[in-house]
């Protein structure tokens, strides 16, 4: 960067290879890296005017990008102070009418009271849910439609069966023992 700052002038980067090991002691191999690091940090700015890569930085400029941060942080600030004012604003507002008496205790009470007796009612719903006729009536019709589904695949089987036994004459038993089906296989 000094090599930048002291000339207000591009260079090209053949010229920064032989300015740099000579007056700042930079290694000639590692110029380049150094200089692309430049650049991808955005110290440093690399334009391509015709063949040739161009690189500058000026001092004004860094001193300019640190006072752009600068106020964008500090309306950063300014923002988080507005937010907290307004919070705490907020916060005060919600606490007017909440004040500690003896009215808002006893309510406080009930209300713990009920909450209370709520999940005991409901924990004792969970034991009674087996009974619970919408529950009942679901399963029910699960269960029908679980038949239906057997019944369909047994009848599946039995049709595979006997193709199977009519296209290849085999008897049913031997396609039973082939294929594991059960003996007292039968529609539900």
């Amino acid at each position: 960067m000094d090599i930048f700052h002291e000339t207000p002038e591009p260079f090209l980067l053949k010229e920064l290879e032989k300015i740099g090991p000579k007056q700042k002691g930079i290694v000639m191999q590692s110029v380049k890296d150094v200089v692309q690091s430049l650049v991808d940090d955005g110290m440093c700015h690399c334009e391509k005017i015709g063949t040739s890569n161009y690189f500058w930085a000026f001092p004004s400029e860094s001193a300019i990008k640190r006072q752009n941060r600068l106020k964008g942080l500090e309306k950063d600030i300014e923002q988080m102070e507005a937010k907290q004012r307004e919070l705490t604003d907020a916060i005060d507002k919600a606490q007017l009418g909440r004040e500690q008496t003896a009215e808002r205790t006893s309510l406080n009470e009930e209300l713990a009271e009920v909450e209370a007796e709520w999940r005991a009612q409901q924990t004792e719903l969970q034991t009674f849910k087996e009974c619970d006729p919408v529950l009942m009536k679901q399963k029910r019709d699960e269960s029908v439609v679980a038949r239906n589904a057997t019944n369909r695949w047994t009848d599946n089987v039995f049709i595979m069966q006997g193709w199977v036994c009519e296209k290849f004459n085999m008897d049913q038993a031997d396609f039973a023992k082939y294929f594991g089906i059960p003996a007292d296989l039968d529609s539900v």
